[in-house]
């Protein structure tokens, strides 16, 4: 067995470990530091968490072996730190919580369904949605630029499946309380447990209707594709189809919405927005790099299937490894400068959408979606300033903002 580094066995210089799961770590740019910390003195690590804990795993190289392996690295025990130690009640039937080879059938027909062809096809109707959520931007007083980027992919998501307009401000509310139950704006009771139950609760429900609509009158939209699909010879089961519903907004509300907030935050007040709208052709770099600074999807969790050495690191079989992104994003020995916003990154290996077979199956539409977002934004505004102070989410799940109060003037 290959010795275990000093720094991994004994990462004195490290920051205390546990509180990379505390939610308060993320209200801020700490996590930035003690990812930093980590990557130089035990880039794998043991993290405590009361009688269990789990592995963290925070350079850029790592975390690709974790999550392109499937074979030693399982995402059927759960994918998200909410559920370390309890297992996934949706493990092998929800496409994000689903291994290869299943994971690849229940992926194909939706992959279809969201080509860039299909995509393209509601490119303009994404620019309405956008054009609309940043017109009182014009208005010249404070705008919470957060509040118009959560309402962006439920608008693109909620046509896309095909759910009545009226319900989006509510479906908007608990998917965020789902990924940010630790956050007092999001919460739905007493407590965070009480809000992740309540908005999975009425979540589920509510796919339940819907699906149970949908069948009476089918159509083109992304739940009758589940309604329609084959696995192993057989329909999806009610079930598979509810959860796959829950799993398809849940990713694209995480994805969407804070790329630009973390674009931003970062640029205002300074000349970098005006020198991107200057370079038209900086526009697809420029929307890989808010990718890259966002990060958002916090980490991803997966269980050892077998004994296995990370950095030689031994890792017993059935432990839980998380991979942080957002660390594996501003790695030093991938990305030069990684704590600069640079418009030009090229090339940019970010791993935002994660990697493997769970690539993000929403790329294309988050990716086209924030294409018309920057392109509209910068075409139309320029002295982008903050107006009061920004608030970050309060949860290791999701990196973002829910309130950027900014100001501008029209071009």
């Amino acid at each position: 067995m290959t010795a275990v580094p000093a720094s991994a066995r004994c990462p004195v210089s490290a920051p205390r470990q546990a509180e990379l799961i505390d939610p308060d770590l993320y209200g801020g740019d700490g996590a930035h530091e003690i990812w930093r910390q980590l990557r130089r003195h035990a880039p794998v690590s043991r993290q405590p968490v009361g009688d269990i804990g789990y592995w963290s795993v925070v350079g850029h190289a790592d975390a690709g072996r974790v999550l392109r392996d499937h074979d030693a690295f399982t995402s059927e025990q759960g994918t998200l730190l909410n559920l370390l130690g309890k297992g996934d009640p949706a493990g092998g039937r929800q496409m994000a919580v689903t291994d290869p080879p299943k994971h690849s059938r229940l992926r194909s027909p939706l992959q279809q369904a969201l080509s860039i062809k299909a995509v393209d096809d509601d490119r303009e109707d994404i620019r309405r949605v956008v054009a609309e959520l940043l017109g009182p931007l014009a208005d010249g007083g404070p705008f919470d630029f957060a509040a118009a980027m959560s309402a962006m992919p439920m608008a693109v998501i909620g046509t896309m499946m095909a759910l009545p307009e009226q319900d989006w401000p509510r479906l908007v509310r608990l998917t965020y309380a789902c990924i940010a139950a630790d956050d007092p704006e999001f919460q739905l009771g007493a407590g965070p447990q009480v809000t992740l139950v309540t908005a999975h609760r009425e979540l589920f429900a509510y796919f339940q209707d819907i699906v149970t609509s949908r069948r009476r009158s089918p159509g083109d939209d992304l739940i009758s594709v589940l309604l329609t699909m084959e696995l192993d010879g057989r329909r999806l089961s009610p079930g598979e189809i509810v959860s796959n519903c829950y799993s398809l907004l849940l990713g694209a509300t995480v994805t969407t919405a804070q790329p630009p907030c973390a674009a931003v935050a970062e640029l205002a007040g300074t000349p970098v927005l005006d020198d991107w709208a200057a370079h038209p052709e900086l526009l697809t770099s420029g929307v890989e790099e808010s990718l890259r600074w966002a990060s958002p999807t916090q980490h991803f969790m997966r269980h050892t299937t077998r004994d296995v050495e990370i950095r030689g690191v031994p890792i017993p079989a059935g432990d839980a490894v998380v991979v942080w992104l957002g660390s594996a994003n501003r790695d030093e020995t991938v990305f030069a400068a990684p704590d600069v916003f640079d418009i030009r990154r090229r090339p940019n290996k970010h791993i935002a959408f994660g990697v493997g077979a769970h690539y993000c199956i929403g790329h294309t539409v988050a990716r086209v979606t924030l294409r018309v977002l920057f392109e509209e934004l910068l075409s139309r505004f320029t002295e982008v300033e903050l107006a009061g102070t920004p608030r970050r989410i309060r949860s290791n799940i999701i990196a973002g903002f829910s309130r950027l109060p900014i100001t501008a003037r029209v071009r």
